[in-house]
């Protein structure tokens, strides 16, 4: 039995290893409930860890381990956490309308075991939300945590499905974001117009660059 598994957690989709102790042996899409450097996180199994899986991952290592599959208890509790990060969110609106600050609030993500609540926003300049944070913080009784973001890293905490029908490559098996150019796009013969070859993100598409490499070689 595998004493490692690689899991999908957090609304960022975070693709880690985890260790584990079975029994009993887990398969693809378990729900599971991990420890990760942030608390008690929701995951899903992909599959086992193996020499490959640890290649593509960069070799990092286990960043936690794998305490247990998820019972019926703990996927009520999840309903509730997703309907307490509907109310967090629109009550870090107001707060953060009252500060005044000049920043977008995106989403919140409330970790499973209740150490935090992170916040992710947008914004165009630095935004010096240290005494946001300490409203945040007596308002939800909780640790609060900013984390700025960009356009594409809100697709992937957004969006769904793109132009192909598939679930956006984002928010799916993509690690980091490639770099794309229009050069990628002219190559390929692809379409110019900028609405036929932009994500959800609003740049061009991630997947413009699988090819590419190949496109150039010939």
């Amino acid at each position: 039995m595998p004493d490692s598994y690689i899991v999908r957690f957090g609304s960022t989709r975070t693709v880690s290893e985890f260790s584990f102790k079975g029994p009993p042996e887990l398969n693809r899409n378990d729900a599971v409930l991990v420890r990760s450097k942030r608390g008690v996180e929701w995951g899903e199994v992909l599959c086992p860890a193996t020499d490959r899986t640890r290649e593509y991952l960069g070799g990092d290592g286990h960043v936690g381990r794998i305490l247990r599959t998820a019972d019926s208890e703990a996927k009520t509790k999840l309903d509730e956490m997703r309907l307490r990060e509907r109310e967090v969110f629109f009550g870090g609106k107001e707060v953060i309308r009252e500060h005044k600050l000049n920043m977008n609030l995106v989403d919140v993500e409330c970790i499973f075991g209740g150490e935090r609540i992170v916040f992710y926003y947008l914004a165009e300049q630095r935004v010096d939300f240290r005494e946001l944070v300490k409203s945040l913080a007596r308002k939800f009784h909780s640790r609060i945590e900013m984390r700025q973001i960009g356009v594409r890293d809100e697709a992937r905490l957004l969006a769904d499905y793109g132009d192909c029908g598939k679930p956006v490559c984002c928010g799916t098996h993509l690690r980091e974001m490639p770099p794309v150019s229009m050069k990628m796009a002219k190559l390929q013969k692809a379409t110019l117009d900028p609405n036929k070859i932009s994500g959800r993100c609003g740049r061009l598409k991630c997947c413009l660059r699988y090819e590419y490499d190949t496109y150039e070689e010939h």
